[in-house]
């Protein structure tokens, strides 16, 4: 509990590093091509995936929806990982993540569910979360324009396409 208490106060109080000059955040669209807007909103979808899934550990009482969560903060710690290595090997400076107001309230909606409504909603966000990274890596495999990244792009296709596969099929038995 406390570790979900922690994360709720960082991330509804809207805290974040200290900003020396606010960065304007990347557009969406220019996630499958530029690779700064891809780096932050893949980034982006990675933080919120791990985050949701240690609110799903901490709350939720199904072994199959703490199983998937617990695969997907393995999986996106991965995928984070490995991305931030490719691109420093690319000469890439990756621009730090940050969840968009958006992600930031299903967190909060999150943090505020219990029981099998819970599951539900974390379920009902894992779907959409999962669509968005499919479309932003699918693209950015398709027409970036760093090739390393546009093959690490393309390696975290298969991957997300199970993720989504999983949490449809979940959501399928928690109705």
């Amino acid at each position: 509990m406390k570790l979900i208490r922690e994360i709720g106060a960082i991330l509804l109080a809207g805290a974040s590093l200290p900003a020396v000059a606010a960065l304007p955040t990347p557009p969406q669209a220019a996630a499958t091509q530029q690779a700064q807007a891809y780096l932050f909103h893949a980034g982006a979808g990675d933080v919120f995936e791990i985050t949701s899934s240690m609110v799903a550990i901490q709350k939720s009482q199904n072994p199959q929806v703490r199983a998937f969560a617990t695969m997907l903060i393995d999986h996106h710690t991965q995928t984070t990982n490995q991305s931030l290595a490719v691109a420093k090997g690319a000469g890439v400076m990756p621009p730090s993540p940050e969840l968009s107001a958006m992600q930031k309230s299903m967190i909060g909606q999150l943090m505020a569910a219990s029981g099998a409504s819970f599951d539900r909603l974390y379920l009902q966000q894992q779907v959409p979360a999962h669509q968005q990274a499919l479309s932003i890596n699918g693209g950015y495999a398709r027409s970036g324009d760093v090739a390393a990244l546009r093959q690490n792009a393309q390696g975290a296709v298969p991957v997300i396409q199970a993720h989504l596969a999983q949490a449809q099929q979940l959501l399928a038995a928690a109705r």
